[in-house]
């Protein structure tokens, strides 16, 4: 018989191997006890661990950061039109009835601007009805990536047809609505009072003594009923300022503009000289007038030249004093009610730029600005209140020019 087939090896060989096997699985079962567990495991996804809980989830879409702000010095415009050399944009929301942009287009279109560095204003247009108060709107402004809003708009005015009137008290509500929602966004965002109704400085005295009434009703309705027993003041905020005159003519001393930086420059107790004023005012619109302040309007000579003369003399009022300021308007416009075209522009109402006289071709009139870095003549009126921006002189005879 071979050695397998003896019975007796073949228990002895089973009995080796069985022991063998034990041993192993007993050293196995000792490392496994003793060993530290992994320190990370895998678990189960389920439903309620992907929800995001409301302490992260955010209350509004994710804007881009501003940018810093400059010299505040702009145009009344669209988001579709860039005017070259003019860092800031005065845009309309929705509620004021000419753009209809809102949420991620309204988003997109600032973004677009300030890829081209360009700042935006937002201007809110209050309804005097819920719907003025409703959150929702104002959210979407707030993540709009505005660079400032201005919350309101001539809303001292009774002007049916064209502005809407809301009493102190009303806008009292609305405006610490509209400032809270913007700086639950954005904290160091600029947001201005409303907008001023048109006064003529230095001469409606009554109607700027009003407008100072309407604020001090605002103010005590926002300490008694917004706010109660609270401390707000009007004098701590910034407001929105409109000139529509035809200052610097027919002479240079016809300034509604500086009469109106005198007058508020006492309420808000600054010094007009040393740039105070730009704190607590921004021109929102500055602009001329031909219909019912002694221009003759059918006179296309006269109309032009008071409108170039204003676009001068409103912009070194407010540089040298310091004050914000937007020029109104980008493009000429019909209006609505009259049905006839307001000669605001800088571009006529296709877009297309506009001479300096504007009642005369292209390069009929020039003006030769001195530049930091030289000499430019200037021909459209784009470019003159790019270049005025800029700092660039006008020659000793520009009245000449722009009155010959």
């Amino acid at each position: 018989m071979t050695f397998w087939n003896n019975a007796k090896s073949k228990f002895l060989i089973i009995a080796v191997v069985v022991l063998i096997c034990s041993a192993v699985v007993g050293a196995f079962a000792y490392h496994t006890a003793t060993t530290p567990a992994a320190t990370t495991t895998r678990t189960p996804i389920t439903t309620s661990s992907m929800a995001i809980t409301p302490t992260t989830q955010p209350t509004t879409p994710p804007t881009p950061t501003p940018l810093p702000l400059g010299p505040i010095l702009g145009i009344e415009g669209n988001l579709a039109t860039t005017y070259p050399g003019i860092p800031w944009v005065r845009f309309g929301y929705r509620t004021c009835g000419v753009s209809k942009l809102s949420g991620d287009a309204l988003r997109t279109a600032i973004q677009a601007m300030h890829d081209q560095g360009i700042r935006v204003l937002l201007a809110t247009c209050q309804s005097n009805r819920p719907s003025m108060y409703n959150t929702n709107t104002l959210n979407d402004i707030a993540a709009s990536g505005a660079d400032a809003v201005q919350c309101g708009n001539e809303q001292m005015k009774y002007d049916p047809g064209n502005t809407t009137y809301v009493p102190p008290a009303n806008f009292a509500r609305y405006f610490d609505l509209c400032e809270h929602t913007m700086h639950a966004v954005h904290p160091d965002m600029p947001v201005l009072l409303g907008s001023l109704d048109p006064q003529v400085g230095g001469i409606d005295f009554q109607g700027m003594a009003n407008q100072v009434n309407y604020l001090n009703a605002m103010q005590a309705a926002m300490n008694s009923t917004v706010h109660p027993g609270g401390h707000w003041s009007w004098r701590s905020q910034t407001l929105g300022l409109i000139d529509s005159w035809h200052n610097g003519y027919p002479n240079q001393d016809t300034n509604s503009l500086y009469g109106l930086f005198l007058f508020w420059a006492q309420q808000f107790k600054v010094n007009l000289n040393n740039g105070g004023l730009g704190k607590h005012i921004w021109v929102v619109e500055g602009t001329g007038c031909y219909q019912g302040c002694g221009i003759n309007a059918y006179s296309p000579y006269e109309v032009a030249v008071s409108h170039i003369l204003t676009l001068i003399t409103d912009v070194q009022t407010a540089l040298r004093y310091k004050v914000p300021f937007f020029y109104f308007s980008g493009k000429d416009f019909f209006f609505t009610v009259k049905g006839n075209v307001a000669p605001f522009g800088v571009l006529n109402v296709n877009g297309h730029p506009k001479p300096i006289r504007q009642d005369l071709p292209m390069g009929a009139r020039s003006l030769a600005m001195s530049c930091s870095n030289g000499k430019v003549t200037v021909l459209d009126q784009e470019q003159l209140l790019a270049k005025l921006y800029a700092g660039c002189s006008l020659p000793s005879n520009y009245l000449s020019i722009l009155t010959s």
